[in-house]
């Protein structure tokens, strides 16, 4: 395998780590403001509107960053009908097309159609639309396209490193 592939390669597994690190300090926080907001406003009718912000910030970026945490450990979707009845290399062409295809133009699109929108909202400096509300809207918008973008560099990944493993077996 070539310097530049296991370069990119340990790359990817490095914005992994980092994804999965986001995603689970995410939940955790989501975890535990949601249950401060209930013990609030049931315990001592009272509201917390930074607090409810804060879980939504943290609910989309728990959400966001999940998408390439899923497809780098193979999670994602299959129609395994297809699949069951097909030779054993099917399922690796089948995932190689359909991320060839359509994984890395649909994300490449979302990030040139969401562009516009998020550099608006950079240069207003967007913040919550509740009154009272967080300030960083902004902030929490840009997981978006990094979203997209760590996808596509999964998506390319998962091609790569599968096209390594077909040339390691075909050399075995």
């Amino acid at each position: 395998m070539s310097g530049l592939i296991s370069g990119y390669l340990a790359l990817a597994r490095w914005l992994d780590k980092l994804s999965l690190a986001i995603c689970v300090t995410a939940g955790m926080f989501l975890t535990g403001a949601t249950l401060l907001i209930v013990v609030l406003r049931y315990g001592y009718g009272a509201g917390f509107i930074q607090l409810q912000d804060a879980a939504a910030y943290a609910f989309t970026v728990l959400l966001a960053f999940s998408l390439p945490v899923t497809l780098a450990r193979g999670g994602h979707v299959r129609v395994e009908v297809l699949s069951e009845r097909m030779p054993s290399g099917y399922v690796r062409v089948a995932d190689t097309g359909a991320l060839i295809l359509f994984l890395i133009p649909v994300f490449a699109l979302m990030l040139y159609a969401y562009w516009p929108d998020l550099r608006y909202a950079w240069s207003i400096r967007e913040a919550s639309l509740e009154t009272g509300g967080l300030g960083g809207l902004y902030l929490v918008k840009t997981t978006l396209p990094v979203s997209a973008a760590l996808m596509i560099v999964q998506g390319v990944a998962a091609v790569v490193s599968s096209q390594v493993q077909k040339k390691g077996e075909a050399g075995l």
